[in-house]
C-alpha cells in the first residue's frame, strides 16, 4: 500500500492522548505530523510524551504544514465550527469530534466547505462503531424483535474531574451534558433504528456539578419517524448507574448492558418467546474501527462511519432535547 495519511491533532485533548493517536497509528499509512495547541507549553509537552514532530499554536501554522493531509478536531465545541471550514479551505481532510457544531447553520456550513473542496468529513461518533451496537442493529433489521416500539437510553455518568472545566462552567463554549452526552444517544438511536427523531421534550434537574443555568443531568422523550418512542437518563453526576440501551417490539426485546461507553464491552441479550439468548460479540476499538473507516473513505473505498450528515442530524436531535428542556415545551426536530 502507498497511500500514506499525516494527520494534524487540533486540540491536545485527552481523547486524541488516549484513544485518537493509537487508533490513526493502527492504520497502515496514517501517521500522526502535528499537533496544535493554544497553549505553547501544553501542545509541546503533549507532542513530546506522544512523539510527534511538530507542535504549533495555530491552525494557520498545523494547515501549512505539508505533512498535514488530514485534521482530527477536539478542541471546545464553539471551535469546530471556524476550524472545521479553515481545515477544509486548506484541503485537509476532516474528522471533527461531536458535536459538529453549536449551531445547524454553522454544521451546515461545515458540510458545505467539505464538499466545495472535495475532502473528506466524518463526525467522532465513535459509538456506532461498537461491536454491540452494530448487533443490536442487525437484530432490529433482521425482524428479531418484529416491530420496534419503544427504545431506553440510560447514560449517566459521573464526570471525571480532568473533564469538567469548560463542560461545566462555560455556556459560550456549548457546555452541558445534552451536547457532550445526549448527542451520542440521538446518534446511536438513529443508527440501531435507522429513523430519525422528529420531535423532544425534555426536563432537567437543579445543577449539582454545573455552573448556573448549564444542565448537568436530563431525563427526555424522542419521537422517531417510524413512531418510537425513546427515552433518555444522561447526567455528569451518577456514578454507579451503569449504561445501556433498550430497544423494545411487538415480538422481543434486545437488551444492551454496559454498552454506551469507548470501552470495547459490555453484553446484548435478546428476549422473546423462545426465552433468553445472550448474543455473541467480537468486541474491537471503536476508535480503530472509525479510522479505518475514515482512512478507506480518503481512498475512495466507502464512507466514514459517521459522515457530516450524521453529525448534523444527530445535533438538531440535541438541540431539540435542550430547547425542550430550557422552553418546558415539546419541540420539533428541525429538518437536517
Amino acid at each position: 500500500m502507498n497511500h500514506k495519511t499525516g494527520w494534524g491533532l487540533i486540540g491536545a485533548s485527552t481523547i486524541a492522548r488516549e484513544w485518537m493517536i493509537a487508533a490513526i497509528r493502527s492504520q497502515p499509512g496514517n501517521a500522526v505530523a502535528a499537533v496544535m495547541s493554544s497553549d505553547a507549553a501544553r501542545g509541546a509537552a503533549f507532542a513530546a510524551a506522544n512523539d510527534i514532530t511538530a507542535s504549533y499554536t495555530s491552525i494557520e501554522e498545523l494547515l501549512a504544514d505539508p505533512a498535514v493531509d488530514a485534521v482530527y478536531i477536539s478542541t471546545i465545541n464553539e471551535l469546530h465550527a471556524k476550524q472545521a471550514i479553515a481545515a477544509a479551505a486548506a484541503g485537509k481532510h476532516v474528522l471533527c469530534e461531536k458535536p459538529l457544531a453549536l449551531t445547524l447553520p454553522d454544521a451546515h456550513a461545515i458540510i458545505d466547505a467539505c464538499r466545495r473542496a472535495g475532502v473528506v468529513l466524518g463526525t467522532n461518533h465513535h459509538l456506532r462503531n461498537a461491536a454491540s451496537h452494530r448487533a443490536i442493529r442487525a437484530l432490529v433489521q433482521d425482524g428479531a424483535i418484529g416491530q420496534p416500539l419503544f427504545a431506553r437510553v440510560f447514560h449517566a455518568v459521573k464526570l471525571p474531574e480532568n473533564l469538567q472545566g469548560w463542560r461545566i462552567n462555560s455556556p459560550a463554549a456549548g457546555a452541558g451534558v445534552i451536547l457532550d452526552i445526549t448527542v451520542h444517544d440521538v446518534d446511536t438511536l438513529r443508527f440501531i433504528l435507522d429513523a430519525e427523531p422528529v420531535e423532544a421534550i425534555a426536563m432537567t434537574p437543579q445543577a449539582t456539578l454545573a455552573a448556573g443555568a448549564i444542565e448537568d443531568g436530563v431525563m427526555a422523550v424522542l419521537r422517531f419517524g417510524n413512531g418510537v418512542l425513546a427515552q433518555l437518563h444522561d447526567a455528569f453526576t451518577v456514578e454507579y448507574a451503569g449504561t445501556g440501551i433498550e430497544i423494545h417490539g411487538s415480538a422481543g426485546s434486545i437488551v444492551g448492558r454496559n454498552v454506551m461507553t469507548q470501552q470495547p464491552v459490555g453484553e446484548v441479550v435478546l428476549r422473546n418467546g423462545k426465552g433468553e439468548q445472550l448474543i455473541a460479540i467480537e468486541h474491537g476499538n471503536l476508535y480503530e474501527r472509525s479510522l479505518a473507516a475514515f482512512d478507506a473513505a480518503i481512498r475512495g473505498a466507502g464512507a466514514p462511519a459517521a459522515s457530516g450528515a450524521d453529525g448534523l442530524r444527530s445535533l438538531a436531535g440535541a438541540l431539540a432535547v435542550l430547547e425542550s428542556a430550557r422552553s418546558g415545551c415539546s419541540v420539533a426536530v428541525a429538518a437536517a
